[in-house]
């Protein structure tokens, strides 16, 4: 299996997570969400502060994306990001497939400054 994986991040989609990011520093990785979902998975994009021991660097442009390296299996290693000027959120695709047109980006790198909220997204 090849080990590295790709995500083409259109121009629109690099802008709009840009402005996520803001003026702090912090990750985004791609995560496969099992949980409280009530179908096989979600796509999401989490920002963390830093990337988790068993996360692997996606090559995403100037990005700085990571995925668990347990969970590359559910995605193929070459995929596009893409947003719609109309449409918050984004669509993650492949060749052969869409992963999800409507993933949505969460924000966790104030959850360890704060008192624990129930998110229902639980990072392993």
């Amino acid at each position: 299996m090849n080990d590295v994986m790709i995500i083409q991040v259109s121009p629109l989609a690099e802008a709009r997570l840009t402005e996520k990011l803001g003026d702090r520093p912090g990750y985004f990785k791609l995560f496969y969400d099992t949980d409280g979902c009530g179908c096989d998975g979600i796509a999401v994009l989490l920002i963390l502060n830093e990337p988790d021991s068993d996360d692997v660097t996606v090559e995403a442009g100037s990005l700085p994306f990571v995925i668990n390296k347990q969970q590359q299996i559910y995605f193929e290693p070459s995929l596009r990001l893409q947003s719609e000027h109309s449409f918050p959120s984004f669509r993650l695709s492949s060749d052969s497939m869409i992963y999800g047109s409507n993933v949505k980006v969460h924000d966790l790198r104030d959850t360890a400054d704060v008192a624990p909220q129930p998110t229902g997204w639980f990072v392993r």
